[in-house]
């Protein structure tokens, strides 16, 4: 069992809510839809009274066929347990369709609302949760919440079909029907036996899916990297391993959840065998007529249905609950990200100032201490630094993709945590390392920076860098698809799309996180004039990785262990011998042109006889 459930531990923000808690919530998914739900409940209400009510037309059908006089009205009977059937079938219906509208909209509502969350969170919170079991709470819990939701409908219809059999059952025979009162408490309290096994198995079924969905997402995503080592093999191995855990787990679940119905069967047939005895005895003795010992055992045969489902339900809405209660879970997490105020932005002019800002990931990874730094307007200031210096840190809480945890950072003087966050990232232009595209054209790419602009600014933004050249090396231009991620484009490509993309956004602060992949010097050329049209309106911060940004940079900052040691032009800085010279001698002395002259005049040497 140890090795079956590992693995499926509760995430850090799953919560624990009550019954009643999260029966109140889902209720409120269903408050705009009452005048459904009105119909609904009368739909089901006319199903309820006509299933109750066949059992008495079949009774007085029995009598009437045992008595010779009322022959006649046979075929009134006839025709009116066929109207009653038809009304049922109609009424029947009407709730399935309007119940399916219902719970169509309110998943599609919890949905959203999931994704909303998901998609509100900062980026601390997918550095530690999996985004494949996050993708599962909004696609297969969901669904499992609606599934559920139809079965409570029908449960209902069975509820109001119990009390109307029990008012006809005091109406035949009220000691038989006090004896089949006090028989279903047992029954209930059996069924309810079930309830924390069958949440704590539908709870695990959920985690087994979210890794099934993890797996298949970390697959899919990275198949070029297993292609490239030949690990097909490999990462098949380790889905099968997830998908055989989630199996077994889901076999469980559906053993328990089958046992019910058999078990409650039992208990209300050992009672049913009772009231035929004792009731068949009381029909022989004379004590009550044929017709009505007939009556009474067909509708405590329907009264106990439906109170067997009602009494397994319970333990079944246990699944509903439990995947309400993820996705609850979802939507509840508060972001470590947190603005003190939504103050308006203005238009910004781009000036940044770190004040003694101390900045962690984690209790025992400290990255800023006291750090300050101040960046003019205008100025473009290129960040550099050995791994794990602080650069990336530095650009993301200019974001506000994270929280820091003490001092304070300001923009045109306004403190950051108490600016309207999405009209403040409105004045970022941000491009990461890897440049992520979305599935589309490339104009559908660039137009993500600003939704707004015409085929002819996107085209005419293109066309100033290089004079359009690069668009001549895509085969349909701006209309060309770029596949999943960019796939169909170079790395080069990919960089000059999402500059281009920030160039018809026109921000305030451009924040780039420089690739370091190596590109021919004609897209090299045209990267940096990308970046010269960028930077020539902005406050640039750029984490460099090319000789030729360093060296264009107004100023460079080097930082050493989240602290900054040095700062000056490029010149003035390898002047004083320091640690950047260090830095430039590993990571940009081989881009210069002096240093590639000296190895071709070195290699030209070396085939002289």
């Amino acid at each position: 069992m140890a090795v079956m459930m590992q693995g499926l531990e509760a995430e850090a923000y799953d919560r624990q809510y009550g019954d009643r808690e999260l029966i109140a919530r889902i209720a409120r998914y269903f408050g705009d839809h009452k005048r459904k739900l009105i119909y609904i409940s009368i739909a089901t209400f006319l199903m309820a009274g006509m299933g109750a009510a066949l059992p008495i037309i079949i009774s007085n059908g029995v009598e009437t066929v045992t008595d010779d006089e009322a022959g006649d009205q046979l075929p009134f009977l006839i025709i009116v347990i066929f109207v009653v059937g038809v009304g049922n079938w109609l009424a029947n219906w009407v709730r399935r369709q309007l119940t399916i509208e219902v719970v169509a909209d309110v998943v599609l509502q919890m949905r959203t609302n999931a994704f909303a969350a998901a998609a509100q969170q900062d980026l601390s919170f997918y550095d530690e949760f999996s985004s494949g079991r996050v993708v599962s709470r909004i696609t297969s819990d969901t669904e499992e919440f609606g599934q559920v939701i139809m079965l409570t409908n029908d449960v209902i219809n069975q509820v109001f079909s119990s009390l109307i059999l029990v008012a006809v059952l005091l109406t035949i025979e009220v000691r038989l029907t006090l004896a089949v009162l006090a028989m279903a408490p047992f029954v209930a309290v059996t069924a309810l036996s079930f309830r924390h096994l069958a949440r704590r198995v539908t709870e695990q079924g959920a985690r087994a899916m979210g890794e099934v969905n993890k797996a298949i997402q970390e697959s899919v995503t990275g198949i070029s990297v297993a292609k490239n080592f030949r690990q097909e093999g490999a990462i098949y191995d380790e889905f099968r391993v997830v998908n055989d855990q989630s199996y077994a787990i889901n076999i469980r679940r559906g053993f328990v959840l089958a046992n019910i119905f058999p078990v409650l069967n039992v208990l209300s047939g050992i009672a049913t065998a009772a009231l035929l005895f004792f009731g068949g005895r009381a029909a022989v003795t004379g004590l009550i007529t044929v017709s009505a010992w007939y009556l009474f055992m067909a509708s405590v045969d329907r009264f106990w249905f439906p109170v067997i489902n009602i009494s397994a339900f319970w333990s079944q809405f246990q699944a509903g609950l439990a995947a309400s209660e993820r996705v609850f879970a979802l939507i509840d997490v508060e972001s470590s990200v947190e603005q003190s105020n939504d103050r308006p932005v203005p238009e910004l002019r781009g000036e940044i100032d770190f004040k003694h800002v101390d900045f962690h990931y984690s209790d025992q990874e400290q990255v800023l201490e006291d750090f300050t730094l101040h960046i003019p307007a205008g100025q473009s200031v290129a960040l550099v630094g050995h791994t794990g210096a602080g650069k990336s840190s530095v650009i993301k809480l200019i974001a506000r993709f994270y929280e820091f945890q003490d001092g304070r950072i300001t923009v045109d003087g306004l403190d950051v945590r108490e600016l309207d966050l999405i009209q403040y990232r409105e004045r970022l232009g941000v491009v990461s390392q890897v440049p992520f595209l979305f599935a589309g054209t490339v104009a559908d790419n660039i137009r993500y920076g600003n939704t707004q602009a015409s085929d002819a600014q996107v085209e005419a933004l293109a066309r100033q860098i290089g004079g359009g050249d690069w668009l001549e090396t895509l085969p349909e231009g701006l209309n060309s698809e770029v596949g999943e991620r960019g796939a169909r484009l170079s790395m080069g490509q990919r960089q000059l799309v999402a500059l281009v993309r920030v160039l018809v956004q026109e921000p305030s602060i451009f924040i780039l996180d420089e690739a370091t992949a190596s590109v021919d010097p004609f897209t090299e050329s045209q990267i940096q004039e990308a970046l010269d049209l960028i930077m020539s309106n902005t406050t640039a911060i750029i984490i460099a990785h090319r000789l030729s940004t360093v060296r264009n940079a107004d100023r460079i900052i080097v930082l050493q262990e989240g602290k900054i040691i040095e700062e000056g032009s490029h010149e003035a800085l390898l002047a004083q011998g320091g640690h950047y010279a260090e830095l430039y001698d590993t990571y940009f002395r081989h881009q210069s042109l002096d240093y590639i002259e000296r190895r071709e005049s070195h290699y030209l040497k070396s085939l002289r006889p």
